[in-house]
């Protein structure tokens, strides 16, 4: 089933969510790449960035779908959205709380992409898009 996003402030809601999800898909990407490009460098990079390098560039595409999904007005892909930007924003703060698992500069990129994940959580679950999706 989908829902009509052609009003004003539901395109306008979607349009925000879908600009911060791009640029949180692109610094995710990057950081891949740095990770990459730094992976001979032990105190640059360890096993657990690649790890959390690999699945946050792989949630931040699925992420991208579902915002793109969801513009074309997909239920499912809203709630997929809510979930998972609230989930990926949990994992975050937690991971960056973690001391000594990370280094310093991916803790760093991971504060940004938890503070542009805050952005489309608040969005993707305040009234306008909500009550739109969801009916309520």
């Amino acid at each position: 089933m989908t829902v009509d996003v052609e009003q004003p402030r539901v395109a306008a809601a979607l349009r925000a969510v879908r600009l911060l999800v791009a640029a949180y898909v692109g610094i995710s990407v990057l950081t891949l790449g740095a990770i990459i490009a730094l992976r001979n460098d032990a105190s640059a990079v360890n096993d657990a960035a690649w790890v959390r390098g690999t699945i946050v560039v792989a949630s931040a595409l699925l992420t991208f779908s579902f915002v793109r999904r969801a513009a074309k007005g997909s239920r499912r892909a809203f709630l997929r959205l809510r979930i998972v930007s609230a989930v990926m924003l949990v994992a975050i703060v937690v991971i960056d709380t973690l001391p000594g698992t990370f280094p310093l500069w991916l803790k760093f990129e991971q504060g940004i992409c938890g503070l542009l994940l805050l952005g489309v959580a608040l969005i993707v679950n305040g009234k306008p898009l909500r009550s739109v999706f969801t009916g309520r």
